[in-house]
């Protein structure tokens, strides 16, 4: 049985006013009402538009190509043993042509066989700076000649972001609606 969700969505008949103007800003950019991390975060409404506004940047205006954005938020995904984020991410990377072996390599903690040039310079990358916190100048070098420095900027930027909502959602125990696909570390 799953830990129950510690910071549920606020039904919104209980939004403070801060929180309703944030739920109004997200359902303009969204549609909907905060959901996944954004549910937790609206007990910090300005820190919930700023976190969703950073995220929206990154997830749909990234100088990467869907593929690769979506196999570095599956690493993510996986290295916090994030159940939602892997929900979401890894449908997204498999409708952008990332493969099922390597999502069931990345959601078994392996280094993925079979890669193309890019994926592996990404998957290398996010596995380098989820491991060691930084680049090597190889590695610094290999992203700036492929993505530029605005890649050199945006990749850890990604990395960072979606670590920020796995934490949250961690924290929050959000549940993953039934979704499977990613077991859990020891704890």
């Amino acid at each position: 049985m799953a830990a129950p969700d510690r910071l549920p969505p606020i039904p919104p008949a209980d939004y403070t006013p801060d929180q309703e103007a944030a739920a109004a800003d997200f359902r303009r950019r969204r549609g909907v009402e905060p959901f996944g991390p954004y549910a937790p975060l609206m007990r910090s409404p300005k820190v919930m538009i700023d976190v969703e506004a950073l995220g929206r940047r990154l997830r749909y205006g990234s100088c990467l190509p869907e593929d690769l954005k979506e196999l570095a938020i599956c690493q993510v995904a996986r290295s916090y043993s994030q159940q939602f984020e892997w929900s979401v991410h890894a449908m997204e990377a498999e409708k952008a042509g990332v493969s099922k072996a390597i999502l069931a390599a990345i959601a078994e903690g392996r280094r993925p066989d079979g890669m193309s040039e890019d994926e592996t310079l990404i998957h290398d990358a996010v596995a380098e700076l989820i491991t060691t916190k930084r680049w090597s100048d190889t590695t610094y070098a290999r992203i700036v000649a492929r993505h530029g420095e605005q890649g050199a900027v945006e990749i850890p930027t990604l990395v960072g972001i979606y670590s920020l909502l796995a934490l949250v959602l961690n924290v929050a125990r959000t549940p993953a609606d039934g979704a499977e696909g990613l077991a859990r570390w020891p704890e």
